[in-house]
């Protein structure tokens, strides 16, 4: 394996003061590693990707419905209250920076199954540990929305259920493109927040890696959300219609699929 030298300047008044760090790249993940299967953390990691995806699910949907409930004109509601687009955005981002926070020394806070296959190709995780993550994953999603619907069925089914469907107006074409550009900027700000040659030459970055992740979600949300209400996150979409399961909302998963492949192809 190869060895990049990182030099750091320190910056001062006259004259520069250097350091040399010696660097060496993190060996690839194994793409299969049955020895995790005998290891308490690697369950622990599962079950915190579970937890972490329902209250992720479980506080996005809510706020969705409750805006579209706060704004629903037939009940002759201030049609500009609520927490708005921004509002939801900020949910979103928001709860992906608390959860990452929270997870991140026990399963990498990957809480979505395209940052989770996003890593499995860059060799960061093996092949096991992916497919248990997205599995976990997609159950926490399920569960998540499941317990929405349990406490208010009726809301529940009258604003749509938090799930993501093309909105009126826009094409397929277009709401593939916005997926497509939107994940990408999601798996991006991961890998870059997350690189251990920053986390080797600055150590406040892997303190900091949470918030530029909640950011980007944020941003990709304030975009995207007026389109496709935003499906950058499979287990999120998938979820969401599993619990809803009206027509559409499964029509629009074929869309969803299409530009994880393309994103990653």
């Amino acid at each position: 394996m190869g060895k990049d030298v990182e030099v750091a300047e320190q910056q001062g008044g006259g004259g520069g003061e250097f350091s040399a760090k010696d660097y060496h790249d993190p060996p690839p993940a194994p793409l299969i590693d049955f020895e995790e299967l005998g290891k308490w953390s690697f369950y622990r990691a599962v079950i915190a990707e579970f937890i972490a995806t329902l209250l992720f699910l479980y506080v996005t949907v809510l706020t969705v419905i409750g805006y579209k409930s706060q704004t629903d004109p037939n009940l002759n509601t201030d049609q500009c209250g609520g927490v708005g687009i921004l509002g939801i955005a900020w949910a979103f981002g928001g709860m992906i920076f608390i959860l990452v926070y929270c997870t991140a020394g026990i399963s990498g806070g990957h809480i979505n199954p395209a940052v989770t296959f996003g890593l499995f190709l860059g060799r960061k995780v093996s092949l096991i540990r992916a497919l248990l993550y997205m599995v976990a994953q997609c159950l926490g999603a399920i569960c998540g929305c499941g317990f929405v619907k349990a406490f208010q069925k009726s809301y529940y089914n009258r604003y749509g259920g938090g799930a993501n469907e093309l909105a009126d107006g826009y094409n397929k074409g277009t709401g593939l493109g916005a997926e497509i550009i939107g994940t990408f900027v999601l798996v991006y700000t991961v890998f870059s927040a997350t690189d251990p040659k920053r986390s080797a030459r600055d150590s406040h970055v892997p303190v900091l890696a949470p918030l530029p992740i909640g950011f980007a979600v944020f941003m990709v949300h304030l975009a995207t959300i007026p389109i496709t209400g935003t499906g950058i996150n499979p287990a999120r979409s998938f979820g969401a219609a599993v619990i809803y399961n009206k027509e559409k909302a499964w029509d629009d998963q074929v869309l969803k699929f299409f530009h994880y492949t393309i994103t990653f192809s």
